[in-house]
């Protein structure tokens, strides 16, 4: 019997500003998993059964795009599970595929829709590779390619992007006008910079922002014994109803109700690698 196994692998200096980490899972039980929306895209590899997306009513293919997405979902996996997932860094992955990241927006994409060549052959590469950690040098070599190719105005857009999605993370309650202001465009020009790079709204993300913020805390409430009051303040919510309204909204669950259920955990602010 096969155990489920988690092997999370770090980027290569040069891609660390672009990638967050690589994970490879396998496991032959039935699952079934509630995953909150975490902020950062990602490309999927499935070299066994593809996932089950119940709330979009549709099989993630063996090469799927998952993009930014604003709610809560029920994985399922039947027992035959193998994949090799990129996270990326939460506007980066357009870099890499030329497409606009809000392309992907709520939409598990297969990756064979998008005419990428390069892409699709190192799918192949990755399907009949069975030592998993030549399949991440696989990958790596990919995106060093692509990352060569990168074109000037581009990475100048990208690199614009930087501090305002830094503010975010750091303070998700700043409005869209000082972000857009430490951008230097207007908040029409930076929303639509902000939604080719990260994939939603700048108002949106940082909602997303706040959950993902709140699920920390509520991830090291035992150990750290902060309560939701302060949890509220310290997610950047206007206050605790603000924080219980808008919790419910994209989890489906209050926050004493989810963890009475299962065990929060956040992807965006917890660094496995």
């Amino acid at each position: 019997m096969i155990q489920d196994t988690f092997h999370f692998y770090k980027p290569c200096q040069t891609l660390q500003p672009y990638i967050r980490y690589y994970w490879v899972f396998k496991s032959d039980q039935i699952l079934n998993t509630f995953t909150f929306p975490i902020g950062c895209p990602q490309i999927i590899f499935h070299k066994k059964t593809p996932l089950l997306i119940p709330e979009l009513g549709i099989w993630q293919d063996t090469l799927t795009i998952s993009g930014q997405v604003n709610f809560s979902s029920h994985i399922y996996a039947n027992g035959h599970t193998e994949m090799i997932v990129v996270v990326f860094q939460s506007h980066t992955l357009n870099l890499f595929l030329n497409i606009p990241t809000i392309s992907f927006y709520n939409q598990e994409v297969s990756g064979f829709d998008i005419e990428n060549k390069s892409l699709i052959e190192l799918s192949k590469r990755i399907l009949d590779c069975e030592d998993n950690n030549l399949c991440i040098q696989y990958i790596e070599r990919w995106l060093l390619s692509q990352a060569s190719t990168m074109r000037m105005g581009t990475e100048y857009k990208f690199q614009r992007i930087n501090e305002p999605l830094a503010q975010i993370l750091k303070t998700p309650q700043v409005s869209v006008n000082e972000l857009s202001s430490m951008a230097c465009l207007s908040r029409k020009q930076f929303e639509r910079e902000f939604k080719t790079f990260v994939g939603m709204g700048p108002k949106e993300y940082t909602h997303i922002v706040r959950l993902q913020k709140a699920l920390s805390f509520l991830q090291h409430q035992k150990s750290t014994g902060i309560n939701h009051a302060q949890i509220a303040l310290a997610s950047g919510y206007a206050d605790q109803s603000h924080y219980i309204r808008e919790f419910k909204k994209h989890c489906g669950y209050t926050p004493r109700s989810l963890l009475e259920m299962t065990s929060p955990y956040s992807d965006l602010f917890t660094h496995p690698v």
